[in-house]
């Protein structure tokens, strides 16, 4: 099958050496998947909740990448109230806002640049383009072992600035956090990110100590060990979300299988 080629605001054209109708093999996947320590990364700005948002009669139609139809969901939603958390947000730091470029089942999302650039215009803040997610991953809707079975992975580069993300959704965050590493092993420093929509809960990226201690604690350095190998990387650099779900599942085992059920039904 013929490669779809992602289109930057800018015009430019980068075309992807995987296939989006296919998944990629985790192997494959691990080369670009990087993420960094958290710091002191403050809460993701969420404007709305989930249902709010899918309620909205333009949507599904700026989901699959009709500019005007997002334009006309962001201009519903933007308040001055939150322009101005975002505007505390980027306080002598001037950022450039990144919105995550991600391909749905049925088309570009269009929500994430077209937020981007509303606040871009409101705040006189400069946009980033260029920097694309690598793969297809069908988060929407998703379950959380599918969403860590489908890491998103990005390409492009960065410059060394400071850098807000922009998306239409968190959950459990792991977009922002790869998005976040990209970034930032390039050179680039994220210092906030935000969202149209996601539960409060999902706004705390920054994976706490004591979070932490609990997964380790559970699941033994067995899984510590299996996701290093896996993925790249180590419980520490887990969202709050991610490794509170970890958590909940009963054992090792569980986990590996309900990893790998996901990616077998991935491929299907």
């Amino acid at each position: 099958m013929g490669h779809e080629p992602a289109v930057t605001s800018a015009g430019r054209q980068y075309s992807h050496r995987w296939d989006y109708h296919c998944p990629v093999d985790l192997g494959e996947i691990k080369q670009y998947l990087r993420r960094t320590a958290w710091g002191d990364f403050p809460e993701v700005l969420i404007y709305a909740e989930p249902r709010t948002a899918t309620k909205h009669p333009f949507y599904a139609a700026a989901k699959i990448g009709d500019a005007k139809a997002a334009d006309a969901l962001v201009v519903d939603f933007l308040s001055e109230s939150y322009l101005q958390l975002i505007m505390d947000l980027t306080a002598n730091r001037e950022p450039r806002l990144l919105a995550v470029h991600a391909l749905e089942q049925a088309g570009m999302n269009a929500i994430p640049r077209v937020l981007a650039r509303q606040i871009a215009q409101h705040l006189g803040l400069a946009l980033e383009s260029g920097i694309l997610q690598r793969n297809r991953v069908s988060h929407t809707k998703a379950d959380g072992y599918h969403r860590l079975a489908f890491p998103p992975v990005f390409e492009g580069e960065t410059k060394e600035v400071n850098y807000i993300l922009v998306d239409d959704f968190v959950g459990q965050g792991g977009t922002l956090a790869n998005l976040r590493g990209h970034v930032e092993t390039r050179g680039g420093k994220v210092v906030g990110a935000l969202s149209l929509a996601g539960q409060h809960r999902s706004s705390k990226l920054r994976l706490e100590n004591e979070t932490l201690g609990k997964v380790r604690e559970k699941h033994g350095n067995q899984l510590e060990e299996w996701w290093i190998s896996t993925f790249g990387y180590g419980l520490d650099r887990l969202t709050e979300s991610e490794a509170a779900y970890l958590f909940r599942s009963d054992s090792f085992d569980v986990i590996t299988a309900r990893l790998a059920a996901a990616r077998g039904a991935g491929y299907r």
